[in-house]
């Protein structure tokens, strides 16, 4: 990316039906606000554009519901989810709506060129009819049971749980989402966009996304190699776009065909405004531009297929997707974000009661790059009191209050030493390596490699003790506190990204002029300016007081508790003496230490196995196995691997591949291929851990573990799952239970 200087950043558009909840924002209006505003910073050019999508059948459900007009609804919905993210600090260049005049312009000439191109023709299909309510009914209408997940809610568009696109016609026990009746099929013509005649070409466009997230390009690819059918692109509804052909007028744009289009419609409306129409060419025809898309996983191919398909239709030199850094999803408590489903923590609440860079800090944190996430009110505390507070700003509290309180200025910088030295290369270094992570949508990488630069501020100040130093060379002292103001300074660039607000207070405090997202980012090496008069410092960051809430502990089943969970580390690994295909491990639980039999001899060498961390079953009955006693069993999930050896999640740092992400040479097997794969954490742990949910209630015999329900989920991490059907998946505080080989989804684990 050296030397690029035209940057399109389009994000989803969200469903004007209801306030933004905070998964979505972790999931694609979080992310491109660092990404723009680091390349802003860069000197590039950036142009990032959303909008309220006002025509989604949500709008007319919820409409519906309330007795009012859709119009109503989204107009309500835009305008308070367009403050939420200002409050936010999520800067668009452009965020409009689907009713914008030009929108509605530009989608109905992009719709007329498509069909003279001959990509739109005429179709009969089947639709649902619901005879109580006497409609058609479009597929968000229709709910039942999901044919790929089970899941009892889908909609007909799209299983939120699995995050499959559906057809009405293929839920199981079908019904009305108005009246609960089942909805027969009829026949109605409709329109259809060619969709298939673009496949052969979509494959070759992404034959060099390998630098894509591994979930997006491998969920692309099995699209593609699935083989593209067209779809229907109007629906019998009232609200929306009319459609720009004669003898159509029962009948609107389908809003899957219209919302994408905003992308380069935004881009026109920004053109007019100043008050150039031509000037989106600079943007969308421009060659040298790189096009970026955020969206949550469940969008993918809405945007890696389906609008580079249109963009592709139109024939008029446009700009196809770079790259699409789509995320997971964020859960709290386990359940995905939804608003349809009722589970959500709308931003606009969570703004009223904590500071805006507190929130975009945790939300950076855990942010669902490559699997799934859970957002937790406890651990947001956490994280804001313990790394926000007692690190960074702890860092500067200490450096400006006792320069301020002993200099009253920002001392000259006096005599350098090796550590003043390598506070320099350090400050040079994390400019580099963010930098580098921002450049790749990295971003949970980044703001912990920002973090590293603020624990070294601290304990360069330990190191140097300025308070003594005061008392026997006040220049030497002047110097400590010059290269830690250095420190700080450097801080207020790098975190500006992910931290705007504070980032600014601290820019001020230290003298600088203007704005500090207006500075260079490579300027973050500069020195402070040293004679600046220092008022008394106010705190970057405040405490938070302990969060005690009943949505926010976990609800794992009863049965759960029966079992004795814990992370084990493998430190040795010895040939069973009387079987050829068991071995016996020392497996370190903290505060002991247990020999472990087990038959992994075939799936796995020795020095696999040592130094790994597994999950062990602590409360099973002990076990002679061909004479050596097993204390315990350690979990692995034995199933089939999945097609091109992926599946959803991301890559595990051993070698294997965990749900999601790319099998290496070491984790990938042809599908179907039977597999035995460890489940292993992928996050922080240490041994003796204990499994969330879990608490050993008495010693299980080995037929009474066998009854308890434990799979490989549809997300990827382990799950146990209750005689009632309740799911938890297995994890301790900072990590999720994964297997460490490609397996399919419920493959069981014992």
């Amino acid at each position: 990316m050296k030397g690029l200087d035209t940057i399109f950043i389009g994000v989803a558009w969200p469903y004007a039906n209801g306030p933004l909840h905070i998964g979505q924002v972790a999931g694609c209006y979080y992310p491109p606000d660092i990404f723009a505003r680091y390349h802003r910073m860069k000197g590039n050019r950036v142009l990032m554009v959303s909008g309220s999508d006002m025509h989604g059948t949500p709008v007319t459900v919820k409409a519906e519901e309330e007795g009012v007009t859709p119009k109503e609804i989204a107009e309500r919905y835009h305008a308070m989810n367009t403050q939420s993210l200002k409050d936010l600090g999520v800067r668009f260049d452009v965020f409009e709506s689907t009713e914008h005049e030009v929108h509605i312009e530009v989608v109905k000439n992009l719709f007329l060129r498509l069909h003279e191109n001959g990509y739109i023709y005429e179709k009969e299909m089947t639709l649902p009819y619901c005879s109580q309510c006497d409609k058609y009914l479009p597929d968000r209408y229709v709910e039942g049971v999901c044919p790929h997940c089970e899941y009892e809610n889908a909609r007909g568009d799209q299983c939120e749980e699995c995050g499959k696109l559906l057809e009405p016609e293929q839920l199981i026990k079908p019904r009305c989402k108005r009246c609960g009746e089942e909805p027969k099929p009829v026949t109605r013509t409709h329109l259809f966009f060619k969709l298939s005649a673009f496949e052969e070409t979509l494959k070759e466009y992404v034959k060099d996304k390998d630098y894509w997230r591994a979930h997006v390009v491998n969920f692309t690819r099995n699209w593609l190699e699935q083989g593209l059918k067209d779809r229907p692109i109007s629906r019998d509804i009232d609200w929306g776009i009319d459609i720009p052909l004669e003898g159509y007028d029962d009948k609107k744009i389908y809003v899957w065909f219209e919302a994408f289009m905003g992308y380069l419609t935004m881009v026109h409306v920004w053109a007019r405004q100043q008050g150039d129409p031509e000037k989106w060419r600079e943007f969308w025809q421009n060659p040298e531009a790189r096009h970026y898309y955020f969206l949550g996983k469940d969008n993918v191919p809405f945007h890696t297929i389906f609008w580079p398909a249109v963009i592709l239709g139109v024939d008029d030199d446009l700009n196809l997707p770079y790259n699409v850094p789509a995320n997971a999803f964020m859960r709290f408590g386990g359940e995905q974000f939804s608003k349809s489903r009722g589970v959500s923590l709308a931003l606009k609440d969570l703004l009223e009661e904590y500071d805006a860079d507190a929130l975009r800090y945790y939300l950076a944190v855990i942010m669902p790059e490559n699997r799934d996430a859970d957002f937790s009110l406890r651990e947001f505390v956490e994280k804001n009191n313990n790394e926000l507070v007692a690190t960074y700003g702890n860092f500067v509290h200490r450096a400006l209050s006792f320069t301020q309180k002993n200099f009253g200025q920002i001392p000259e910088e006096g005599e350098v030493g090796d550590l003043e030295k390598k506070a320099f290369e350090e400050i040079k270094k994390c400019v580099s390596e963010v930098g580098q992570y921002l450049e790749k949508c990295e971003f949970k990488r980044g703001i912990k490699r920002a973090m590293e630069l603020a624990r070294f501020g601290n304990q360069y100040i330990d190191t140097k003790a300025p308070w003594s130093q005061i008392k026997e060379d006040k220049g030497a002292c002047g110097t400590t506190l010059h290269t830690s103001l250095h420190i700080a300074r450097a801080l207020s660039i790098i975190m500006t990204p992910y931290m705007p607000h504070a980032s600014q207070k601290l820019w001020e405090m230290l003298g600088e002029e203007g704005e500090v997202s207006e500075a260079g980012w490579d300027d973050a090496v500069g020195p402070p300016k040293a004679g600046f008069e220092l008022e008394p410092p106010q705190p970057l960051f405040k405490k938070l007081e302990d969060i005690e809430m009943e949505t926010d502990k976990p609800d794992f089943p009863e049965e759960m508790k029966l079992l004795d969970l814990r992370i084990g580390k493998i430190t040795a690994v010895f040939d069973h003496p009387n079987a050829d295909k068991l071995i016996i491990m020392k497996v370190d639980l903290g505060d002991e230490e247990r020999d472990l039999v087990a038959g992994l001899k075939e799936h796995y060498s020795k020095e696999e196995l040592v130094d790994k961390f597994i999950v062990v079953v602590c409360n099973l009955k002990p076990a002679r196995l061909r004479g050596i006693e097993s204390k315990g069993m350690l979990l692995a999930a034995s199933g089939t691997a999945t097609a091109g050896g992926a599946a959803a999640g991301g890559t595990t740092t051993d070698g294997g591949a965990a749900a999601g992400g790319d099998a290496t040479d070491s984790g990938a097997a042809a599908e179907d291929e039977p597999v035995v794969s460890i489940l292993q954490p992928d996050g922080e742990v240490v041994p003796g851990e204990r499994i969330l949910g879990t608490e050993g209630k008495g010693q299980l015999s080995f037929p009474d573990f066998q009854k308890l329900g434990l799979e490989i989920g549809a997300e990827g991490p382990a799950e146990f799952i209750s005689s009632d059907g309740q799911r938890a998946v297995l994890k301790t505080e900072k990590a999720v239970m994964v297997p460490d080989k490609v397996v399919k989804t419920g493959a069981k684990i014992r």
